[in-house]
């Protein structure tokens, strides 16, 4: 477990500081009026106040409506309230240490994914938090760094998302009076940061791109921001370097292209095409559905497929899209989300067919294993043990004179769903097994990753799979990523669960829990779990190549 401790300590050794700058502009602006659209709640004298009763006679059915209302206003107030303390609460953390050096020091789930133990002020916080932390060690820009500070300023607008990584520095370079000005008149000035994705980034990009442009020698300029780099649904890629899947690699970007591609997209066109299909063969729902099949409709389903999400829970997604489009016809709502649930979970089969054989694997190895009385459990490529702690809910009822009613049943009852001693839930480890594994994948690339440009001197950190660093060692921290995420996916990890998994059973007594309708037996199991999928011909190496693959 040495190489996990070792990036534990390196994520939660990283010193930080406050941004002075952005901080004062978000108190300014906290203790004046707020601003939803900045995520800045508004104080709550500026929030409409509870109607009043009227105190003419009302009707029932009135004296209901104005009950109603109240209730929500009530209700919007208490939301509004809570918004506004965590606000005020984040901002005191950080005026408390605007002067000072601090650290987060870091933990891990179950799974190895890293999370700081400080839960309110962290860099895995909102874009208002993140603008205002930076490094509290600087480094010089270097030959690249103002460079990367300009691509990263586009990256956190969601501007130019489809371009090159040349467009976005040649885009950027074409509205430097706009970055400007939001560097030096952030409240006053034209407020282009503020159309951002990211506003609070982006204006603390700003500000620092300002710095430099106005430094001596920018290549000297000493810079504290720190520059993300993201991958591109993360978990489709892994799930494609597993399978070896050439399509489902050029849809995720481990295959170099002089573009970036956009896997969102792609699944939005496939079901575009389905839905002219359909459309041309009388569908009403397809009709419906005309103009409305866009890239923000099937994001989030695309994004947490990959991760467990059942055909209902994408359905519920996809309708919470379709509702806030203004022109889609809300009385459709039910039969178009259910319609396109199903085609996007059709075209991620055929983008992506060695992803859902593998999926498919996983949760019929966890589902024999569960009910054969076993947790299902791995071992990661870094040595972590990971078992997955869901069993049968235990309840237990606390009685005593303070919480029993006359009838003597308890007033207390603690349920516990992670003892070992009970029973596997079956339905909560098939389902948790494929979005846990893939997870304890991003982790150990994560791992490796920070473990290797800890060494080069570079400085790292992390957000699950957005990797930071300095904008000078951007290019180092990017070719250890695609080298570990390389050497990570060479080793035949496919196998090497299977075989896990095989020793542990090999010698497995009979079945621990002998009650139940459906019973597993010991061949069932070892046949399963000896059954891991074929892989594609997709070259890894490739990925060493692209661009694009964490930018």
């Amino acid at each position: 477990l040495d190489p996990v401790l070792d990036s534990l300590n390196i994520l939660g050794s990283m010193p930080w500081i406050v941004n002075k700058p952005v901080l004062d502009v978000i108190k300014f602006i906290f203790t004046t009026h707020g601003d939803k659209s900045l995520d800045i709640p508004p104080p709550m004298d500026v929030l409409p106040q509870l109607p009043k009763y009227p105190i003419d006679n009302l009707t029932d059915e009135e004296r209901r409506k104005v009950n109603v209302e109240r209730q929500l206003m009530r209700r919007r107030r208490a939301d509004a309230f809570s918004l506004r303390m965590d606000m005020l609460y984040k901002l005191s953390i950080a005026d408390m240490y605007r002067d000072d050096i601090f650290w987060f020091p870091h933990n891990m789930d179950f799974r190895g994914r890293t999370y700081p133990v400080p839960p309110h002020f962290n860099h895995l916080g909102s874009d208002v938090t993140r603008g205002m932390l930076q490094f509290a060690q600087g480094k010089p820009l270097g030959d690249t760094g103002l460079d990367w500070l300009k691509i990263h300023l586009i990256n956190l607008t969601g501007l130019q998302k489809r371009e090159s990584l040349k467009s976005r520095l040649k885009y950027a370079n074409t509205i430097m009076a706009d970055v400007l000005d939001s560097a030096d008149n952030p409240v006053t000035g034209r407020k282009w940061w503020k159309q951002s994705d990211e506003p609070w980034q982006t204006l603390a990009c700003c500000m620092e791109i300002a710095k430099a442009e106005r430094s001596a020698d920018s290549k000297s300029f000493i810079s504290h921001f720190p520059i993300h780099q993201d991958g591109s649904c993360n978990g489709l890629q892994h799930y494609a370097a597993l399978g070896r899947d050439i399509e489902g690699a050029k849809q995720v970007n481990l295959w170099p292209f002089d573009t970036p591609q956009d896997v969102y997209t792609g699944v939005a066109t496939k079901v575009e095409e389905q839905r002219l299909v359909d459309e041309a063969k009388g569908s009403a729902v397809a009709r419906t559905l005309k103009g409305h099949v866009k890239r923000k409709v099937v994001k989030q389903t695309v994004m947490t497929v990959v991760y467990g999400v059942t055909v209902y829970g994408g359905r519920l997604q996809i309708q919470r899209q379709l509702e806030d489009l203004p022109s889609f016809p809300q009385n459709h709502l039910h039969s178009a989300s259910n319609y396109l649930v199903h085609a996007v979970f059709t075209a991620l089969k055929q983008m992506f067919g060695k992803t859902r054989e593998i999926q498919d694997w996983f949760t019929e190895c966890a589902r024999l294993m569960s009910k054969y009385g076993y947790p299902v459990m791995w071992e990661t490529p870094l040595g972590l043990p990971v078992v997955q702690p869901y069993h049968k809910r235990k309840t237990t009822g606390l009685r005593s004179r303070m919480t029993t009613s006359g009838n003597d049943r308890p007033h207390i009852v603690l349920t516990d769903e992670s003892d070992a001693n009970e029973k596997p839930d079956s339905l909560k480890q098939k389902n948790a097994f494929p979005p846990n594994y893939i997870h304890s994948l991003d982790s150990t690339h994560m791992m490796l990753t920070c473990l290797y440009t800890h060494r080069t001197g570079a400085a790292y950190v992390s957000v699950h799979d957005c990797f930071w660093t300095h904008a000078c060692s951007v290019n180092v921290m990017n070719k250890i990523c695609r080298e570990q995420f390389v050497a990570l996916h060479t080793q035949p990890l496919l196998k090497d669960l299977s075989d896990f998994m095989v020793d542990r059973f090999e010698d497995a007594p009979p079945l621990l829990f002998t009650k139940g309708k459906q019973q597993v037996s010991k061949e069932q199991l070892m046949d399963c779990i000896k059954g891991s999928p074929s892989v594609g011909e997709f070259d890894l190496k490739k990925v060493l190549d692209s661009s694009y693959f964490f930018s």
